[in-house]
């Protein structure tokens, strides 16, 4: 069953992951802007051509990233349980999204929203620090991929993923994940019929 959490907690979770800590007027501040959504599956909370208004922390789902080329949906991130996501150009940039978000499952997530947020960085040191980490934060999720997209082999980039974010690997479609990997559907059934008989 999908719920609400408090705000303040979901506020103190968000600082928790990103190693940032406000005090308790600074906390209350941030819950205060934090906009719950409860979604079901195939829901846009984000559409390419939007300008996106919101950083999204996924506290239960299943959210994917998505663009097109040449008639194709590409899959650019995939975000579930604790993960964040954002079309982080259109945000900070404030200028219609090339992305769009798409939930996969009935989802909860919670919305930090642009104007409100930086309203409150421009009073408050400690929020500036909690939006610098989630940009590193963001930076080196990039990097990471980009790293594994230019070194790795197609089977090491599918065991990183199920190694890290075993959750993605066992919800997300698989035509998702193998776009996600940059590979096609038979590949990565083949990488994973060969790493399921490793295991066994």
């Amino acid at each position: 069953m999908l719920t609400f959490d408090k705000p303040r907690d979901i506020a103190l979770e968000i600082c928790n992951i990103h190693n940032v800590t406000l005090n308790s007027d600074n906390l209350k501040r941030l819950a205060d802007i934090i906009v719950p959504m409860k979604l079901i599956r195939g829901k846009h909370p984000v559409v390419e051509g939007e300008v996106c208004d919101y950083i999204f922390y996924v506290k239960q789902g299943l959210v994917v990233q998505t663009y097109q080329k040449n008639n194709l949906t590409i899959t650019e991130n995939i975000a579930c349980d604790g993960d964040f996501t954002v079309c982080i150009e259109s945000f900070f940039r404030r200028e219609p999204s090339k992305l769009s978000l798409t939930t996969l499952e009935p989802s909860v997530i919670y919305g930090l929203p642009h104007d409100k947020l930086f309203e409150l960085a421009r009073t408050s040191y400690e929020i500036c620090q909690l939006i610098f980490a989630f940009q590193q934060t963001m930076l080196f999720i990039f990097q990471h991929r980009a790293d594994g997209q230019r070194f790795e082999s197609a089977h090491d980039k599918y065991v990183r993923l199920a190694n890290e974010k075993p959750e993605i690997v066992r919800r997300t479609p698989m035509h998702n994940i193998a776009s996600f990997l940059q590979m096609t559907p038979e590949t990565l059934s083949r990488i994973r019929s060969q790493v399921n008989s490793e295991d066994i």
